[in-house]
């Protein structure tokens, strides 16, 4: 799931964010991350990737139902629906995937039929095994420039360090 922008004459910089869909950290980086689109648009590519925490009981099928919502075409309104309903999610489970999916207008049946088949576990896997690779251990955590941000512990000053590290990459000044 992404945000990839098409026709831009220079390559964006990628932001990759490791979010776990049942954490509320992550539910509160989405303020940022609307905040870093409204500010640099189609030059910063936000790449949502997976990395279910195991303390997070509904974390990895939540991934997995993301997965297939970005199959239907709403991958980041999925994953934006489910974060505004992460207490919900936490205390009644499954049945919040799939009424998030019916409200959004997606195949609410074809999201449970790929969590009963597992067409969504190689991704989510992916995901994480490469998030342990690059040292992520919590969530949010951002990645950009080869910089690895953990907003797991705090959210403060993290924006601002990825606004400074994209105006760099992208050779432009702060507004």
């Amino acid at each position: 799931m992404n945000d990839s922008p098409t026709g831009s004459a220079v390559a964006p910089v990628v932001l990759d964010v490791w979010c776990d869909l049942s954490c509320p950290d992550c539910r509160t980086a989405l303020d940022d991350l609307d905040a870093l689109r409204e500010r640099y648009g189609d030059r910063l590519d936000i790449q949502a990737r997976h990395f279910p925490l195991e303390k997070n009981t509904y974390s990895y099928i939540s991934a997995q139902a993301a997965e297939e919502a970005a199959e239907q075409g709403a991958g980041r309104a999925y994953q934006e629906a489910l974060l505004a309903r992460v207490d919900e999610l936490r205390e009644r489970g499954a049945p919040v995937l799939l009424e998030t999916a019916r409200e959004l207008g997606l195949d609410a049946e074809e999201i449970d039929t790929a969590l009963i088949d597992g067409r969504h576990t190689l991704m989510v896997d992916a995901d994480q095994a490469e998030g342990k690779a690059l040292g992520v251990t919590g969530t949010p955590t951002y990645v950009i420039g080869g910089e690895r941000l953990d907003g797991g512990q705090s959210q403060e000053g993290l924006r601002a360090r990825i606004e400074e590290i994209a105006d760099r990459l992208l050779g432009t000044t702060a507004p």
